[in-house]
């Protein structure tokens, strides 16, 4: 890995405005195309990341995520609505999201290494009376959930590539 990667933010996004900036990353020893297409196929989250339920695509007729798509899920217990605002394929894509008290910002990015596999980051940052509340009596909360994420992810795409939609 030449450099670390970072994340484009959005100015309000951004961690230094943002209340709550939680920043996980793993060494996933699968090809960038195997790790990108667990990621993009959302609606099979549920069943691999124990962290979301319902995944259901607003509009189109896709089975994966591109730029612009909307989509609503649950995580951490709450409904949201998030739209894909960032898309490079197998390389990065981020979306926002917004809930009752919270709005955030989350960011992939999948880096190949010289040395085989990949070197995945994720960050999200939260703004809101709920991330507040939420940070100061779980405060590693979700910092722990997104490592379950891409280990769960690593698991995943070290498989194979997941079936046709």
């Amino acid at each position: 890995m030449s450099q670390k990667p970072e994340i484009i933010w959005p100015d309000y996004y951004n961690p230094k405005n943002s209340a709550v900036h939680v920043s996980n990353h793993l060494k996933i020893d699968a090809q960038q195309e195997q790790i990108w297409a667990w990621l993009v196929r959302a609606a099979l989250w549920p069943d691999w990341y124990v962290n979301s339920a319902n995944v259901e695509f607003l509009e189109g007729n896709t089975s994966d995520l591109e730029i612009n798509t909307h989509f609503r899920w649950k995580t951490f217990g709450i409904t949201i609505k998030s739209t894909v605002l960032e898309y490079v394929p197998n390389e990065r894509i981020a979306w926002d999201a917004h809930g009752l008290g919270f709005s955030g910002y989350h960011a992939w990015i999948i880096q190949p290494l010289e040395e085989g596999g990949c070197y995945v980051l994720t960050e999200e940052t939260q703004h809101g009376w709920l991330t507040r509340l939420n940070n100061m009596f779980l405060p590693n909360r979700m910092s722990k959930y997104h490592q379950i994420w891409l280990e769960s992810l690593a698991a995943k795409a070290c498989g194979g590539m997941p079936p046709e939609a």
